[in-house]
């Protein structure tokens, strides 16, 4: 008998520190995210007067930093705590969230194939809102430029959806320089120039649509990015499949862990 010895349910080691080391990486992720999303909010005074946070008419990229790095942050926290300490609480609390944020993945995916008209009508409305306060706010006014040149598009189904911001618009009461104009980032780019012009766009609506064509891109950036979708379609459906495997993956390894420690305390 003294040779012998009673092995009781144990925990994985494995999977106790695979998911403590891989939510310590997440955790990092989303405290730089959130470092830099306040450190932006600083440098454009945001955080010495809280009350110009709403005063913005169009999307504030900042927000996404914030609100993204504040999930994996929280995520992180719960996974790389709950592993550490073999709290059954914060495990829990982390498989809970995460299959809520698949969930709800799940069901924005479902919406958008079925509602597609919809999505499109709320893409052509949030572009054009942007549209409208392009020059309120630099990040918002990179992105802009950004979606436009990587999709060679000009506005929302147009380069006259300009017509609503108040510098490029066409009214005679318009005194902007760049009134009937578009932003730089709707014009074609000449591989030859190793400067950006950023007057290329300057009139350039008081032509007709043809001789428009020569400078700038007539597209709108709704059908490109449905282009892009389209042509994408793998991809796109590979990296979301990816994510999903992922989230079930981190799901069902912490439910593992919680087994194994609840399986240990009553053993005791």
């Amino acid at each position: 008998m003294s040779g012998k010895h009673y092995k009781g349910p144990e925990v994985s080691c494995c999977i106790k520190y695979f998911i403590f080391g891989f939510n310590v990486i997440f955790w990092l992720l989303g405290l730089t995210f959130l470092g830099v999303g306040l450190w932006a909010w600083s440098e454009k005074g945001v955080l010495s007067n809280i009350s110009s946070i709403t005063d913005l008419g169009g999307f504030d990229p900042v927000w996404l930093f914030l609100v993204v790095g504040g999930v994996m942050f929280i995520l992180g926290f719960a996974g790389c705590i709950g592993a550490l300490r073999e709290n059954t609480f914060l495990l829990k609390f982390f498989s809970v969230f995460l299959g809520i944020i698949f969930f709800l993945e799940l069901t924005a995916g479902v919406l958008a194939f079925v509602f597609k008209d919809w999505i499109k009508d709320q893409l052509q409305f949030f572009i054009n809102n942007n549209i409208r306060a392009y020059r309120d706010d630099i990040d918002l006014q990179n992105l802009i430029d950004f979606t436009q040149e990587y999709w060679q598009c000009c506005g929302a189904f147009g380069a006259d959806d300009w017509n609503l911001n108040i510098y490029f618009n066409c009214t005679d009461s318009n005194a902007s320089r760049e009134r009937c104009g578009v932003p730089f980032s709707c014009c074609t780019k000449d591989p030859a120039e190793d400067v950006i012009n950023t007057q290329c766009g300057y009139d350039v609506r008081q032509k007709p649509e043809l001789d428009q064509q020569e400078t700038i891109h007539t597209k709108g950036c709704v059908p490109q990015f449905e282009k892009w979708l389209q042509d994408n379609l793998t991809i796109v459906a590979g990296v979301f499949i990816g994510i999903a495997l992922l989230q079930i993956f981190g799901i069902c390894l912490a439910q593992n862990l919680v087994s194994d420690i609840e399986a240990v305390r009553a053993s005791w």
